[in-house]
């Protein structure tokens, strides 16, 4: 194992994360200057690099991209002061794989280290890692003004309102103000809940929001903490906000207003210390006009507002967006990752995306599938780029439940249903050969969870969160869809 290598100004903050590293029984080598860190990667590498940001001689943002140009699949840990979280943010499209707040918890310094050596250890099993990839990439001057934002907005509570079309990316940019501001960080590790308002239905999401006493209704065998509770201490994301019922604003606004809220049939007001994101993709004041979404609330929640831009608003980077998810599906493939050619990245760049970069990276899902040969060329592209009527984006693995890529082709792949079988079963025997050797004694249950979960989530995006509508088209009851998304922790 390569050793970790610090680099840092400050003699005391070497010799403090030395002298912890040691302890667990980490080699490591220090540098006083990013200058002879890039002299001693022309004969040695480090399995991790912790680095400061500000330094004489050199910043840690310049190391990092020079780092990166050699070894991109390097975990590189940013140290900085709260004065320099702007900077350490906008750093992340960079591929820093974590920052490491000044001062910082050496408990917690240790166990961050810990998991970027053990992604670097799958990395160099995997070839190219992705499971701490960058949250956010884009050189276009529209992402940089989103990442500028998300670095003054760090050491806020204030409550955001992110706008953006379906598949641009909200939930990203609302976990990273979570994880930016100080209920994300080290000291309070508060948590991040996400709900999407749309997905559930009326009836239900009151009690999700806010729990439920033992016999409010009929099922209500225990109590349940709702979201609000859950996510007491730390952020709530609130998910396409504009579908909201009415009735369920008005609870809403009384809990932003004074912090207090009841439990569907309780009688005892409870208190949460949350901090509130909402995104929608719809115009809030029309609905406000149209009568469709209280005035008060809207102002509530509109304090700060940071809109997310489309993809085709920030064509630049499409060719990072796109290396980037060849390398993640070939990671979760096991296999070398495709490369494109020019003229196919040009007919992409040329493409409007109506699904954003979601439907980019199911692209790129299908290509690493599909395309036959390993570089990529403009007549591998997917109907959708080679026509000119738009088709259906290939529904694609979700990353917070991933499976054999093979099986989400199959799913709602557009070539013909022969060729798609063919493919999608040999990759699945490899799969399956693949864990059986392994030793997983669970291969059954583990495949099928992915493969349920797959078509779960695809039929609820077709239905936009309609569960009845979604059982119908997968032909199962409404009652086995709403215990397969709790089973499957789809919800």
């Amino acid at each position: 194992m390569k050793p970790i290598w610090i680099v840092d100004d400050d003699q005391s903050i070497r010799f403090v994360l030395e002298r912890a590293l040691a302890r667990e029984q980490f080699a490591t080598r220090s540098f006083s200057n990013p200058r002879d860190v890039l002299a001693a990667l022309e004969n040695d590498e480090p399995q991790v690099l912790v680095s400061d940001i500000r330094m004489p001689g050199g910043s840690g943002i310049d190391l990092l991209a020079k780092v990166k140009a050699r070894l991109p699949g390097l975990p590189v840990i940013i140290m900085t002061a709260y004065s320099d979280l702007d900077s350490a943010v906008s750093a992340f499209q960079g591929g820093a794989f974590e920052y490491l707040p000044k001062p910082f918890d050496l408990t917690r310094a240790v166990e961050l280290i810990r998991r970027a050596m053990e992604e670097s250890l799958r990395e160099e099993v995997n070839d190219i890692g992705s499971a701490e990839m960058p949250e956010m990439l884009g050189q276009a001057p529209a992402m940089q003004d989103v990442f500028r934002a998300i670095g003054r907005l760090s050491q806020s509570n204030v409550t955001v309102l992110i706008t953006g079309e379906s598949g641009s990316g909200k939930e990203l940019v609302a976990r990273a103000l979570h994880k930016h501001s100080p209920r994300g960080d080290a000291g309070s590790n508060g948590p991040f809940i996400a709900i999407n308002t749309a997905a559930i239905p009326k009836d239900l999401l009151e009690s999700e929001l806010f729990g439920h006493e033992r016999g409010a209704f009929t099922g209500a065998q225990t109590t349940r903490r709702g979201r609000f509770e859950q996510a007491d201490g730390g952020t709530l994301f609130l998910d396409e906000i504009g579908d909201m019922p009415f009735d369920l604003q008005t609870r809403l606004l009384r809990v932003l207003s004074d912090g207090q809220f009841y439990r569907v049939g309780g009688h005892q007001p409870l208190k949460s210390n949350v901090r509130v994101i909402a995104a929608t993709h719809q115009n809030l004041e029309q609905r406000v006009r149209d009568g469709g979404f209280r005035e008060d609330l809207f102002h509530r929640l509109n304090v700060i507002r940071l809109r997310l831009p489309a993809l085709r608003e920030r064509r630049e980077d499409v060719p990072q967006l796109t290396r980037f998810f060849l390398a993640k599906s070939a990671k979760e493939l096991g296999v070398e990752a495709k490369r494109i050619t020019e003229s196919a990245l040009a007919r992409l760049m040329d493409f409007d995306f109506p699904g954003n970069v979601r439907q980019l990276e199911n692209i790129c899902h299908w290509l690493t599938v599909m395309a036959p040969a390993q570089m990529v060329e403009p007549k591998d592209l997917p109907p959708e780029l080679t026509t000119s009527e738009v088709a259906p984006t290939p529904a694609v693995a979700a990353a917070d439940h991933p499976m054999p890529m093979a099986l989400a082709v199959a799913v709602a792949s557009p070539m013909p249903v022969g060729m798609a079988l063919s493919g999608w079963l040999l990759d699945l025997q490899r799969e399956a050969r693949r864990l059986l050797e392994s030793g997983d004694s669970e291969v059954w249950d583990t495949l099928t969870r992915q493969f349920e979960g797959q078509l779960i989530h695809t039929a609820l995006e077709v239905t936009r969160g309609r569960r009845i509508e979604a059982a119908n088209k997968l032909g199962i009851g409404r009652n086995t869809i709403t215990r397969k998304i709790q089973e499957l922790g789809l919800e």
